[in-house]
């Protein structure tokens, strides 16, 4: 199988289902919901790039046309994934939702994940914490006076799963975790398919030579890779310890580990849609096939 032909913004051009393409072949398809780090930034100047926390839905599609869903992180980005999934009216209304740690960032959309509250709904959240710890983590984010709702009144079904580096079968797809460096800990995904790789490796921050093996090693030869580059590499003397990468380790991760095309994400709230445009050229003049993560965009890989 090989990998659809980028544009210009680095984006497959052929990003509907195989039926609709005449192409039976299984693939699989990614689109950010969320791409902002830190906190949500809903600004003019960032209208092209987007301005949600992180949320990134992962499609497996068999060669019947049968789907697999799974939902990377639940930032601000996830409350208009759950309205579409709800507005197209899928006989699945089984969601799985797959998170790398709980900053605020990456949990705060959550509360406001429409099929929550749908009682035909199930919804189980994946995380390398114990099923038991997961659930005291989410249930601590919806209690008075912080939301009106409390998790344990919420319609939908809910299941833990905790998963670990011993690949987990998803529908076909193997999916496996990876420590990252980051304060209070966090966890990267690897997603195999049909012979294809996504790996997903947000708020990470290089150095601990340890942890950057382990993600190299999950990123060898990797389809596509989801790398957090929140800061330049000008700023990033002065945010040591804050756990995120830069632009630049992102393009030396992804010629070291031979990937096929290198997402920037987490894109820092500072930063406007002009700037991002700067950051893809340098990122783009020592490693060629890089884009930055962008809102509603999809790729297709197959």
């Amino acid at each position: 199988m090989e990998a659809l032909p980028l544009n210009e913004a680095g984006i497959s051009e052929a990003s509907l289902p195989p039926q609709d393409q005449g192409d039976a072949r299984p693939h699989i398809r990614v689109r950010a919901w969320g791409v902002r780090g830190s906190i949500p930034t809903p600004s003019p100047g960032v209208l092209r790039f987007g301005g949600n926390t992180p949320c990134v839905e992962v499609v497996f599609v068999g060669d019947d046309g049968h789907e697999k869903r799974m939902v990377l992180d639940a930032g601000t980005g996830i409350r208009n994934l759950g309205m579409e999934l709800l507005k197209t009216r899928s006989p699945d209304k089984h969601f799985h939702i797959f998170l790398t740690h709980f900053h605020w960032d990456h949990v705060q959309g959550l509360p406001f994940f429409a099929p929550l509250y749908d009682r035909s709904a199930t919804i189980t959240f994946y995380s390398s914490r114990s099923p038991e710890l997961l659930r005291e983590i989410l249930w601590g984010q919806m209690v008075t006076p912080y939301f009106p709702v409390r998790f344990d009144d919420i319609a939908a079904s809910v299941n833990f799963v905790q998963v670990s580096e011993t690949p987990l079968d998803f529908g076909g797809a193997q999916v496996s975790c990876f420590c990252l460096t980051h304060p209070q800990g966090a966890t990267g995904f690897k997603m195999v398919y049909a012979g294809k790789t996504v790996v997903y490796a947000t708020d990470h921050e290089h150095g601990e030579e340890a942890a950057d093996l382990r993600l190299r090693r999950a990123a060898q030869g990797a389809d596509l890779l989801f790398y957090d580059a929140q800061y330049t590499p000008e700023e990033y003397p002065s945010r040591r310890g804050w756990g995120h990468g830069t632009w630049l380790e992102a393009t030396k991760v992804g010629a070291e580990a031979d990937v096929k095309r290198l997402v920037l994400f987490h894109h820092d709230p500072a930063l406007n849609d002009e700037d991002m445009d700067r950051i893809v050229g340098l990122a783009r003049e020592r490693f060629s096939p890089t884009t930055a993560a962008t809102e509603g965009e999809t790729i297709t890989i197959v």
